[in-house]
């Protein structure tokens, strides 16, 4: 029971995480309550392969 609750915790801890950088570094904002969170974010964002689409249409390629 117990790990199911530390589980669920850090579920919700990361799901909060997303919805506070989608909603304001993503989109280029400082967070009001907690600018180093952002830059937290930042950071960590920068550090995590991402995926883009080519310029010329060939399709997905890995962005560092």
């Amino acid at each position: 029971m117990l790990l199911i609750i530390v589980t669920m915790l850090v579920i919700l801890v990361l799901a909060g995480l997303v919805l506070v950088y989608a909603a304001f570094p993503h989109r280029g904002e400082k967070i009001p309550a907690a600018p180093w969170l952002g830059d937290a974010l930042e950071r960590a964002t920068d550090k995590v392969p991402t995926i883009k689409s080519d310029d010329d249409g060939e399709g997905w390629a890995f962005r560092r």
